[in-house]
């Protein structure tokens, strides 16, 4: 846990943009194939990493929805990919977030 923790702290996102731990799918299906990574759909489930202090509206800064820790839905090319640390992450702004999943 260590690990996660640290990536946590390299990287300070600005405005309303949000640092993303993409959430892998098994790689086993149903009928006991496995999927190659390179078949492999990209996530669109991921976990907040990191979080920006918001953006500005007319002279206001306005809060992040987002927390730490959320689990989160987003778009299938929302985003950049970064590797910090060996550790795939992606950043992107919190307009691209869909939902939070409870």
């Amino acid at each position: 846990m260590a690990a996660k923790a640290a990536t946590a702290s390299k990287v300070a996102p600005l405005a309303d943009r949000v640092v993303v731990r993409p959430l892998e799918d098994t790689e086993q299906m149903r009928g006991g194939l496995y999927i190659p990574d390179t078949a492999k759909e990209k996530p669109q489930q991921g976990e907040v990493v990191s979080v920006g202090p918001g953006r500005f509206d007319e002279g206001k800064r306005v809060p992040m929805e987002v927390k730490v820790g959320d689990k989160i839905l987003y778009g299938k090319y929302s985003g950049t990919e970064v590797t910090i640390d060996n550790e795939p992450v992606l950043i992107l702004r919190e307009s691209d977030i869909l939902a939070v999943i409870s």
